[in-house]
């Protein structure tokens, strides 16, 4: 009888094939690699039963830890991959589903969870703000591909890629006030009085400011030694090491969580504003390279436990209730709030549709809840918890993954098709609403 280890290095060896070839394989299939690998996860954990027991309660530091890097890697790989400098009319889309769309997700899920799941006003709050925002790591495939080099090619970056990139960057950071107002809420009670002073003051203004502020400071400093330090021994661009990236997302990172702020908001600070340093060195693809292969590897990890989880039996207390509020949330709730919040804005209909429909739940939300299961007073609601946002998580993957491909594929025909009957020129294709 094989033993655990040597089947686990097995897997592991051809999980990191698999990871690598698939993308290519399933860019015009009804599939994506998480659905491929959370079902592996389901596949091997039921089929082999001396594998551990990737239960994440009883693991609960372990799946922070390896869900937090995950993420904060993901937050780097978005931040570079932008080519659009921020401004208020560039970045239009983004703050409409920053600051309409997803303010719209955490109230509507919060009366789900009260009026059809029985939930106190806590765990109600925490399911919502844990299920907020849009993942960067599984909404990697709807998102904007390498850097550019050129002011030519940013120029093609279209409306529905760099929308959910940035919305999947910054929104993250900014679940976390309201995962903290659950926390209080569970620990307090609902009384405002005994909350509001300390988590508007400490939760909201210094945690974001905090964030914002040395993010941008630690991604001013690196680009200077990145791109323009007069000792050109030092200038890391010149020696095209892609690891550097991983070195500006755990300082960046740590620093800011150092101080209490949120270390994810800084991290994406600090990427973008390296990128906007210095816009058109091709040091940024080496980087964003080396940041997108290391991500991959981690969700691979994380998809293949999740999928052993509920094979051996996360989702053994969820019934009727929870798979309806569940749907509900993302074939209703996450589309109608992105429709509205884009209303008005410079996308064309299907491009909102796209927009509003690609609001992917993952890695970040199983962070959230296992943060949250740490700091607050949840345990008792802690394998329902799991359940119920394991289960938004896996419908996510499975509803996203099937129409990703077909769904963008088709979008960007139909881009095409409008580029070239306004322009004339089979080799132009900008960024046309469609």
């Amino acid at each position: 009888m094989f033993e655990a280890p040597s089947i686990l290095f097995t897997a592991a060896g051809a999980a990191v094939f698999v990871a690598a070839i698939l993308p290519k394989l399933l860019r015009n299939a009804p599939f994506s690699m998480p659905m491929v690998f959370l079902g592996a996860g389901m596949a091997a954990f039921s089929l082999v039963p001396t594998l551990p027991d990737p239960d994440p309660i009883a693991h609960g530091d372990l799946a922070l830890r390896l869900s937090e890097v995950c993420v904060i890697i993901s937050l780097m790989g978005a931040g570079l991959a932008l080519d659009r400098p921020v401004g208020r009319k560039r970045w239009a889309t983004t703050w409409r589903l920053l600051g309409i769309a997803m303010p719209l997700c955490i109230v509507a899920p919060t009366l789900l969870g009260l009026w059809f799941l029985g939930l106190g006003l806590g765990a109600a709050l925490l399911v919502a703000s844990i299920l907020a925002p849009t993942d960067p790591v599984l909404a990697s495939e709807v998102q904007v591909g390498e850097p550019a080099d050129r002011d030519d090619e940013a120029d093609k970056e279209d409306e529905v890629r760099f929308g959910l990139t940035s919305e999947a960057g910054l929104n993250d950071g900014l679940a976390f006030p309201f995962v903290y107002l659950a926390m209080a809420v569970s620990v307090a009670g609902a009384s405002p009085s005994e909350w509001f002073p300390e988590w508007f003051g400490i939760d909201v203004l210094w945690r974001l400011g905090v964030g914002l502020l040395l993010g941008f400071g630690t991604g001013k400093v690196l680009a200077r030694l990145f791109f323009s330090t007069r000792k050109e021994s030092m200038r890391l661009s010149n020696h095209s090491e892609g690891f550097v990236a991983l070195a500006a997302t755990f300082l960046a990172y740590g620093l800011t969580e150092m101080i209490e702020g949120y270390g994810f908001i800084a991290v994406f600070v600090c990427a973008v504003t390296i990128r906007a340093a210095e816009h058109t060195h091709g040091y940024h693809r080496v980087l964003h390279s080396y940041v997108e292969q290391l991500e991959r590897l981690m969700t691979v990890v994380i998809l293949v436990l999740l999928g052993g989880a509920i094979a051996r039996g996360l989702l053994a207390d969820i019934g009727w209730p929870e798979l309806l509020v569940g749907l509900a949330f993302l074939l209703l709730v996450r589309p109608l709030a992105g429709w509205v919040g884009l209303l008005g804005g410079k996308t064309g209909p299907r491009e909102r549709v796209a927009l509003s429909f690609f609001g992917i739940r993952g890695i970040g939300s199983l962070y959230y809840l296992s943060y949250a299961l740490g700091k607050g007073q949840f345990a008792g609601q802690a394998d329902w918890l799991w359940a119920f946002v394991g289960l938004v998580v896996a419908l996510s993957i499975v509803i996203h993954g099937a129409t990703t491909s077909p769904l963008m594929n088709r979008l960007d025909r139909l881009r095409k098709r409008r580029a070239l009957a306004e322009s004339g020129d089979e080799g132009l294709a900008p960024n046309t609403p469609v």
